[in-house]
């Protein structure tokens, strides 16, 4: 009956994670997936988590099935780290939040919504994008094209490029956008860039869907998700998905969000309920214990404030370990390509290095990055990134 069915070829990511795990060599080096990991090269269990969870197990009670639009303290809590406290979308009750299963359940939600009623409508993402988000998209049915992004000569963006394609879009067109931390080059846009990119969005009557899957790893929470509060406050239709996995290092919890920003309250309602039919149709209702700890963390001002020392703490190491391995290729490669190490932000880093490259990398000395050259800085810490840097010169020499 099945004979027809063939192989999965497998994740990219996680595929090359899994090989990394079996490589027995002891100076291996994982700088493939997008997790972060301590200079100890563990993935830390923040304090104001351990807190939060200690507080729960002190009280555990009987567990229910949550709302399909998930628990309403953490839904609250999401949206006004997403908006802004004070957002006039907000107070106004023109937005529609519900919890998803991680930053992949909002995709997922969203885009299946979308298909549902923008039938007509293709998407746009950047060019490169995650590589899930093609999934994600395709998956639901909607057809994805991709406007300019990255420029490999450089390092940087092609931002002109980028708005000549977004310009020439057809109406209720969806255009995906990276709120930070591009994912996977570590190329943002500016805020005058941003800004520039507002009246393109307005004219062309354009669909903004941003994903920010890692707010505060960037500038800052409320400056990486300045561009959100820009579109919002701009009244451009917008969906936003946010995820937590990463900046509460909640991976296996899957906690995210996925908002809307709608033009009234009344209006709001009405597509939070057919986000909740969409969710009843994918996975019923989401789980309970990673959006509690979430919840409580962000409701108690010392739990809070704990937790944003902490984060602030994992960018400013992610910062250091760029510095170190730029420092450590001086004189080694070009300066075009080093100087990425720094000027690229977040957890990401589009090296440069072509697949031979990567391939000379992984084979030789250890050192496991995308075939796309995409490194993972947070996967550096102060014992292995000398050693990075001299493997990377190493395949750039030709040595």
């Amino acid at each position: 009956m099945f004979d027809h069915i063939p192989a999965y070829p497998g994740d990219p990511i996680l595929s090359l994670n899994e090989d990394f795990q079996l490589d027995p060599r002891t100076n291996k080096v994982n700088l493939s997936i997008g997790i972060y990991f301590d200079d100890a090269g563990r993935l830390p269990v923040m304090n104001a988590v351990r807190r939060a969870e200690t507080a729960l197990l002190d009280s555990i009670g009987p567990r229910s099935y949550l709302p399909m639009a998930g628990l309403p303290l953490y839904r609250d809590a999401a949206q006004a780290l997403v908006f802004g406290a004070d957002s006039e979308a907000r107070k106004a009750g023109r937005i529609a939040t519900l919890q998803t299963i991680g930053g992949s359940g909002a995709l997922k939600v969203g885009a299946d919504f979308l298909k549902h009623y923008f039938p007509g409508s293709q998407l746009w993402i950047s060019d490169p994008s995650w590589e899930n988000h093609r999934v994600v998209f395709e998956g639901a049915g909607l057809t994805v094209n991709t406007y300019p992004y990255y420029d490999e000569h450089t390092g940087g963006l092609r931002f002109a490029d980028m708005l000549e394609t977004i310009g020439r879009l057809p109406e209720q067109s969806v255009v995906l956008l990276h709120a930070c931390c591009h994912n996977p080059t570590g190329v943002d846009l500016s805020p005058a860039q941003w800004a520039e990119l507002v009246p393109v969005l307005q004219r062309r009557k354009l669909i903004a869907f941003v994903d920010m899957a890692y707010q505060g790893f960037g500038a800052g929470l409320e400056e990486d998700a300045a561009c959100v509060r820009l579109l919002a406050d701009a009244g451009i239709p917008l969906i936003a998905a946010n995820s937590f996995s990463k900046n509460f290092s909640l991976y296996g919890e899957r906690v995210g969000a996925l908002s809307v920003v709608c033009k009234s309250a009344e209006e709001a309602g009405r597509v939070l309920g057919q986000l909740m039919s969409t969710v009843r149709a994918n996975y019923s209702n989401p789980p309970t214990h990673g959006a509690r700890l979430v919840a409580n963390v962000l409701a108690d001002a010392s739990l809070r404030a704990s937790w944003e020392a902490e984060l602030a703490a994992m960018r400013e190491r992610i910062l250091a370990m760029r510095g170190t391995i730029h420092a450590g290729l001086a004189g080694r490669v070009d300066e075009v390509m080093r100087a990425r190490y720094v000027a690229q932000r977040g957890m990401f880093t589009y090296t440069g290095l072509s697949q031979s490259q990567v391939a000379r990398l992984r084979s030789e000395y250890a050192v496991y990055v995308l075939r796309s050259g995409r490194m993972c800085v947070a996967g550096l810490n102060a014992r292995n990134a000398g050693y990075v840097a001299e493997s990377i010169a190493a395949v750039v020499s030709g040595a």
